[in-house]
């Protein structure tokens, strides 16, 4: 049984940007638990008058990329104005500078969002490729998403993951034979992503998830 108390009321309002490659459903029912009414669209205009704005995704790079161009215009200048951005998953990695997969797939060179400067790199391990399971949440600086989280075990899928720029990028690790960035976030803090899917992670994922929406309504 949950032991997670949905508030009574809600606390804030979130856009869910549906550029076609998102878990839409599964990623609402956990924003609403949290304490979000969540507007799924793809209209730029709808990002100014929400709180906050989560970018899912699931997919390749290139992909999520093209999908979600029309939108990067909206989705830098939401980041720039310092209002929360929140990348799950590809919308995580979408927040970088680029990414070693479309040179792996032989699609050449793609440019993110780069709302956290770095790229995305291939699992060279001596493991199975996708990492795919839970894993355990290493806290490794201070940041409101990750409140309560230290320790914890999120859900992940994926085949890479994110190597920014600045290691003080990188807010939460796990390990699969190399630790690597579970959560990113940006030098001002507002944009910030989990390689992990909260709304696979049972406890954990409202948890941050309900992180996020608290920060929202703090803004």
């Amino acid at each position: 049984m949950s032991t997670f108390e949905p508030p009574a009321e809600t606390l804030a309002d979130v856009v869910l940007v549906d550029y076609g490659l998102g878990n839409l459903r599964s990623a609402t029912r956990g924003l609403e638990r949290a304490g979000a009414s969540v507007e799924i669209t793809d209209d730029p205009e709808a990002f100014a008058a929400a709180d906050g704005v989560v970018l899912p995704g699931v997919g390749a790079f290139r992909e999520g990329m093209e999908n979600a161009g029309p939108l990067r215009e909206a989705l830098t200048d939401h980041a720039d104005a310092g209002r929360p951005l929140f990348g799950i998953c590809l919308g995580m990695q979408m927040l970088l500078t680029s990414s070693e997969e479309a040179d792996h797939e032989g699609e050449g060179e793609v440019t993110g969002l780069d709302l956290v400067p770095g790229t995305n790199v291939r699992f060279d391990v001596d493991r199975k490729v996708p990492h795919m399971g839970w894993n355990e949440l290493s806290v490794e600086r201070d940041h409101p998403l990750v409140e309560g989280v230290e320790g914890e075990y999120a859900y992940f899928v994926h085949s890479y993951y994110a190597e920014p720029d600045d290691p003080d990028a990188v807010v939460a690790t796990a390990d699969y034979g190399v630790d690597f960035p579970a959560v990113v976030a940006n030098e001002a803090g507002n944009v910030f992503g989990t390689q992990f899917h909260p709304e696979k992670s049972g406890e954990t994922g409202l948890r941050i998830l309900r992180n996020f929406v608290e920060y929202c309504a703090d803004r």
